[in-house]
């Protein structure tokens, strides 16, 4: 199997030379993060058996969140820590879709773009919750910014996992949609309110568009049962790189194939020179500090009572 930092090393003067002008501090960063991870490079733990002596090295990882060696302990407890909030009712995701026009604007205002696609997603779910008949009340939501396509290509959206209840603040009464309902709300009316709270958002933050704008944008919404499914979905992509080792499948005269599977489940290979791959890689490297996975209304973490409490009376 070859390695990422086999390919950092052989391929960081390609991705210079070509992009050396693009890459950020952060950047710089998560490839020397990549390089040094569990290999030859990084740091070592010495293990000592408390019976025979005997002695072992073990190379320390790096720790960093873009690394696909790294983080599977933080993503398995962030997924045990979601699972405590999990509501005995049904479990929608709801994912929003910036249009291809919107990219450049985003990648040249990584920061403040990410935080308003999360903060304008949960404004619409949020809008509809409190006016939805069946509903009428606060709702909750755990949302993950994701910026890549199943090919790796630069494309931000936002999951939120929803659930199909809400909390009337003035009443203390939990009402909740009916079992027989398969969406939570429809698609299309959600797609025409979050194009308005964005465009509102982009004028209020001072950002600029000059491309046309798509009168439709992309929302989708899918019952996923009880969570626990979409959970584990979005903790694979949480705390671990975008492409796991095991995907890059070739490395052959400057070109580095991976596979990954397209939105049918088909297995598909994508090649590319050495430098452009590593820079399609650092696409996905949030800004630093950046928080990528968001609680809000009723599953935000200042909510711990009450969740405690509606699981009771649930």
């Amino acid at each position: 199997m070859t390695s990422l930092a086999e390919l950092v090393d052989r391929y960081l003067p390609d991705l210079v030379n070509k992009h050396g002008r693009q890459l950020l501090t952060g950047h710089y960063q998560a490839l020397h993060a990549f390089r040094r991870c569990r290999n030859q490079h990084s740091r070592v733990m010495v293990l000592e058996c408390g019976d025979c002596h005997n002695q072992a090295l073990l190379p320390h990882s790096c720790g960093h969140r873009s690394c696909p060696r790294c983080q599977h302990h933080e993503s398995q407890r962030w997924l045990e820590r979601q699972k405590t909030k999990l509501l005995e009712v049904d479990y929608f995701m709801i994912t929003f879709t910036v249009p291809a026009q919107l990219r450049g604007l985003f990648w040249t205002n990584q920061k403040v773009s990410y935080d308003l696609l999360l903060k304008t997603a949960w404004q619409t779910i949020d809008s509809f919750a409190r006016r939805d008949p069946q509903l009428q009340g606060r709702a909750g939501a755990h949302a993950v910014l994701h910026t890549h396509a199943r090919n790796l290509d630069y494309h931000p959206h936002v999951h939120l996992i929803v659930p199909a209840g809400a909390l009337n603040e003035r009443t203390r009464q939990w009402r909740q949609k009916r079992k027989k309902e398969e969406v939570l709300f429809w698609a299309p009316n959600l797609s025409r309110v979050f194009r308005a709270k964005w465009f509102e958002a982009m004028r209020l933050s001072g950002l600029h568009c000059d491309e046309n704008l798509p009168d439709e944008w992309v929302v989708h919404c899918k019952k996923v049962g009880r969570g626990e499914q979409a959970l584990a979905y979005l903790g694979r992509y949480l705390y671990r790189g975008v492409l796991p080792e095991k995907n890059i499948v070739a490395d052959s005269d400057g070109m580095v194939s991976f596979c990954y599977q397209d939105n049918k489940g088909k297995r598909q290979i994508r090649t590319l020179p050495g430098g452009e791959f590593l820079w399609l890689l650092l696409k996905h490297v949030l800004p630093r500090r950046f928080r990528r996975v968001r609680d809000f209304g009723l599953l935000h973490a200042n909510a711990k009572r009450l969740i405690q409490l509606l699981q009771l009376v649930l």
